[in-house]
C-alpha cells in the first residue's frame, strides 16, 4: 500500500489540531516499520516469513517515538485535552450511586492471540462497569423480556458492561454508555435468535430480518395497516429489544446520527443474509468472498456511533468523506477478524459448520488448521496497520476537532473490543497451536 500523502497538511484553525498534524506527519515514516510489530504479551510462534519476535521491541519503540500511538490510542497522552474539550465532561453526579462498594479494578486473566497486533488498555472503570451491568440487566429482564431464566448465565457471562465501558472511555455519562449497551445486546439477540445458537436458522432469515429492521427504521403505511405492524414490534425478543434500544438512542442522538446507524444496520443484515445463503447450500466461499461478507456482517454499527456515545456529533459531510468511510470499514473489518480468532474453538465445539476466516483459509488454500489460523492473524494485522495509517492520513488532511475526536473514539473502540475478547474467558479460549 502506498504511503499516505502527509507532506503538506492544510493549516489547522485550532492550535492543538496543528500540533496533531505535525505529529501525524512524523508518524508516517513509522507506519511501514510498524507493520511487523506484534503484541508483547505472549510468546509468538509464527508462520514462515513473519517478522522475528526479537524485532518487536525496536518496532514498538519507533512507533512510540513517532507519536502515532499517542495520537490514536487511549484516553490519555498527547492531545487528550484538545480532543475532549469538544464536549465538556459531565459532572460525576450523572452516574447514579451504587448499592454497595466496588472493588478496585484488577487485571482479568486472558491470553492474547500470539502474534496478534493490538494495543493493551487499562481495566475499564469498575464503578461504571457495575452501573452499566446493573442497568442493562434491568432493561433486559424488566423492559424487553429478552431471555428465559435458563439463559441468564450466558447473559451475565457476556460481560457487556465491561465491553462497552472499555470501548467508550470518553462517554460523558452512564446514560450515554447505555445507548451503545442496549444496541449491542439487541444486535446479539437478533444474531442468536435469528441466525445462531438459540433457535436461529438460515431458512426464512430474510423475512425475519426485514421485519426486525422495521423496529429500527419505522414502517410508514396507511391507517388500516399500521396497527398490525405496531403490534408486531413486541412479537419476539429481538424485535422488542431493537425497538426499545432504538427509542432510547433517538432520544439523545441527532436525526443524522440515527439515520447513519440505520444504514449500518442494513449493511449488517445484508451480511447475515449472505452467510445464511452459503449455509443453505453448504458453500465455502473464496477467502476474498468471505472477507467481503465480513465487511457487512461485522462490528461496524458499534464504532460508527462513537460520537453519539461521546455526546457530540461528527458532521455528516465529514462522516461521508471517502477517507472516513475507509477508516470505519477497516476498523470494522479488523475487529471482526478478532472475533473470528477468539471464537474459533467455541465455534468448532458448536453443532454444524461455522465459517470463520481460519476455516475458510484452511479449506480454500489447502492449509492445516494451524497454518490457516496463523495466516488469519496476519490478515488481521495487515488490516490493523492499514486502519492506523489511513486514520493518521485523514487526521492530517482534515484536522477538524470533531473528526479528530471521532478517529480517537474509533481507535479506542478497536482497543476495547480486543480487550473484551482477550479477557472474556467465560466465552473464549485459544486453540492449542503454539
Amino acid at each position: 500500500m502506498p504511503e499516505p500523502g502527509l507532506s503538506s497538511p492544510p493549516q489547522a484553525a485550532d492550535p492543538f489540531a496543528a500540533a496533531l498534524s505535525a505529529v501525524l506527519a512524523a508518524a508516517t515514516a513509522s507506519v511501514k516499520a510498524a507493520a511487523t510489530a506484534t503484541a508483547p504479551a505472549a510468546p509468538a510462534a509464527r508462520a514462515e516469513g513473519a517478522a522475528p519476535a526479537e524485532a518487536a521491541p525496536a518496532v514498538e519503540a519507533a512507533a512510540a517515538a513517532s507519536g502515532l500511538g499517542r495520537v490514536l490510542r487511549g484516553p490519555s497522552g498527547l492531545g487528550t485535552g484538545g480532543l475532549f474539550r469538544v464536549v465538556p465532561p459531565q459532572p460525576a453526579a450523572a452516574v447514579e450511586p451504587l448499592a454497595g462498594p466496588v472493588a478496585a479494578a484488577s487485571p482479568v486473566e486472558g491470553i492474547p492471540v500470539p502474534g496478534l497486533y493490538f494495543h493493551p488498555i487499562p481495566e475499564p472503570d469498575p464503578v461504571r462497569v457495575a452501573e452499566v451491568s446493573r442497568r442493562i440487566k434491568d432493561w433486559a429482564v424488566d423492559e424487553v423480556d429478552l431471555f428465559p431464566e435458563e439463559w441468564e448465565n450466558q447473559f451475565d457471562g457476556f460481560s457487556v458492561g465491561r465491553y462497552m465501558v472499555a470501548c467508550h472511555p470518553d462517554a460523558p455519562t452512564v446514560d450515554h454508555l447505555m445507548l451503545a449497551t442496549r444496541l449491542m445486546v439487541a444486535e446479539n439477540a437478533v444474531d442468536d435468535c435469528y441466525c445462531e445458537d438459540h433457535g436461529g436458522s438460515p431458512v426464512g432469515l430474510g423475512s425475519r430480518l426485514l421485519l426486525a429492521h422495521t423496529a429500527l427504521d419505522p414502517l410508514h403505511t396507511t391507517a388500516e395497516y399500521a396497527p398490525g405492524w405496531a403490534e408486531s414490534l413486541g412479537s419476539d425478543a429481538p424485535r422488542r429489544a431493537y425497538h426499545s434500544a432504538m427509542r432510547y438512542f433517538t432520544e439523545l442522538a441527532s436525526p443524522s446520527q440515527a439515520d447513519r446507524f440505520r444504514h449500518d444496520m442494513a449493511r449488517l443484515h445484508l451480511g447475515y443474509l449472505a452467510e445464511a445463503a452459503w449455509a443453505e447450500t453448504d458453500h465455502v466461499p473464496e477467502v476474498w468472498e468471505y472477507l467481503a461478507m465480513r465487511q457487512f456482517n461485522n462490528f461496524r454499527p458499534c464504532p460508527t456511533i462513537t460520537d453519539s456515545v461521546g455526546g457530540y456529533e461528527l458532521p455528516a459531510d465529514l462522516h461521508a468523506l471517502p477517507g472516513t468511510q475507509r477508516v470505519i470499514a477497516l476498523a470494522g473489518n479488523a475487529t471482526t477478524i478478532v472475533n473470528d480468532l477468539y471464537s474459533y474453538t467455541k465455534e468448532l465445539a458448536s453443532p454444524g459448520r461455522h465459517l470463520n476466516l481460519p476455516v475458510v483459509i484452511s479449506e480454500r488454500e489447502g492449509l492445516s488448521d494451524q497454518d490457516g489460523y496463523l495466516k488469519a492473524v496476519e490478515v488481521h494485522n495487515e488490516l490493523m496497520h492499514a486502519f492506523e495509517a489511513e486514520a493518521a492520513a485523514l487526521a492530517a488532511t482534515h484536522p477538524a476537532p470533531q473528526l479528530l475526536r471521532f478517529l480517537r473514539g474509533v481507535a479506542a473502540w478497536v482497543d476495547g473490543n480486543h480487550h473484551w475478547h482477550q479477557t472474556n474467558t467465560y466465552r473464549y479460549s485459544l486453540p492449542d497451536f503454539w
